[in-house]
């Protein structure tokens, strides 16, 4: 099978792609003394040599399928999917364990197929992905449509602060370039181990929006608080499992989920209005759509369990609108209720 090689190339850039938007969710610490909290790699000579020749490659093959019609893609990045379900086991097994925890009652075989879905999606979107890094502004107006915008105008004409709340889909890259090409957002982001991909995909987050911000993630959340309070909206991934520190166990798709109350804690101190973000690839190559829902009502509600649980019921409503673009390869269930040992651990 001669196309392995390539695909295993692009598998790893594309995981290094899902690391870099894993890392927008926040974690509850302190920040960290000595350290810029900004994101702002510089390009390095170094990038040139041929240490770093293979990621060129990579990043090459996917420039050249951005030249392709928008259907021939949508093909070739589903069989590129399911090349990367068959070569990554360990991504598999996760896969296969999240959704037969999030949905029990499911037969076995349509779980199955929603997994083999979900791969598919995850590859066409990897084949989407140069779109943003090379397309012009108006060519990313034109391949995602945002709907519900008025729900964004308004509080911002208004001068509120803004928390966009979304997830982790597949295409929530696209919803944060066609925002941030209309509005100033705030991001957090985990830098990347290989360096070029940290300033390939900094940069390519910055090309449509000069007035917005990257953080580290490790810098917790006062300058995020700051930075909100200054004016920046702030797309906010709260779905990411960090233990138990400043979490709670609640209801998320059929079990128990430990989320971090950060949501309402920041609504508050920030007095900030939250406004779901979903962003959704939609069939046979049309593009992509933003969904912006109106303002989350009476929320904070001041009971922090309850906000946590108010922001899982959103999430679920987005995800069970196209449950197989949810990125189910994360360990979302590592945390259990009574210190029990993770589904993930083999048996």
């Amino acid at each position: 099978m001669t196309f392995l090689p390539d695909l295993k190339l692009l598998g790893g850039v594309f995981a290094s792609v899902v690391r870099t938007v894993r890392g927008l969710s926040p974690q509850p610490e302190d920040a960290q003394p000595g350290r810029s909290a900004y994101h702002a790699p510089r390009f390095r000579r170094a990038y040139l040599m041929p240490a770093y020749w293979g990621v060129w490659l990579g990043i090459g093959l996917l420039r050249a399928a951005a030249f392709l019609p928008s259907q021939i893609r949508a093909v070739l990045g589903a069989l590129a999917g399911d090349g990367y379900r068959l070569v990554s086991a360990k991504r598999r097994r996760i896969a296969h364990i999240n959704v037969a925890m999030c949905f029990p009652e499911m037969p076995e075989s349509l779980r199955a197929q929603l997994v083999r879905r979900h791969f598919r999606v995850y590859g066409q979107c990897l084949l989407d992905f140069p779109l943003l890094w090379f397309g012009n502004p108006a060519r990313i107006r034109k391949l995602v449509r945002i709907t519900g915008l008025e729900n964004y105008e308004t509080p911002y004409a208004q001068g509120r602060k803004i928390i966009l709340l979304t997830a982790h889909f597949v295409a929530l890259e696209f919803g944060a370039a066609a925002m941030s090409a209309r509005f100033p957002l705030l991001g957090m982001i985990k830098p990347l181990k290989n360096p070029l991909l940290d300033w390939f995909m900094a940069n390519g987050r910055k090309r449509f929006d000069p007035r917005g911000r990257m953080l580290q993630r490790e810098q917790g959340l006062r300058p995020v608080i700051r930075e909100i309070v200054r004016g920046l909206g702030f797309y906010y991934l709260p779905d990411e499992d960090f233990g138990t520190q400043g979490s709670h166990f609640v209801p998320f798709l059929g079990t128990e989920v430990a989320r971090l109350n950060t949501l309402g804690r920041l609504a508050e101190i920030c007095n900030a209005v939250v406004i779901p973000c979903f962003t959704y690839r939609l069939p046979r190559g049309k593009g992509y759509e933003v969904r912006l829902g109106p303002a989350l009502a009476g929320f904070p509600s001041g009971d922090l369990v309850a906000d946590t649980r108010r922001m899982n019921v959103e999430l679920e409503r987005h995800i069970q609108a196209a449950p197989e673009q949810y990125m189910w390869t994360f360990k979302y269930f590592k945390t259990r209720p009574g210190g029990g040992p993770p589904p993930y651990d083999p048996s």
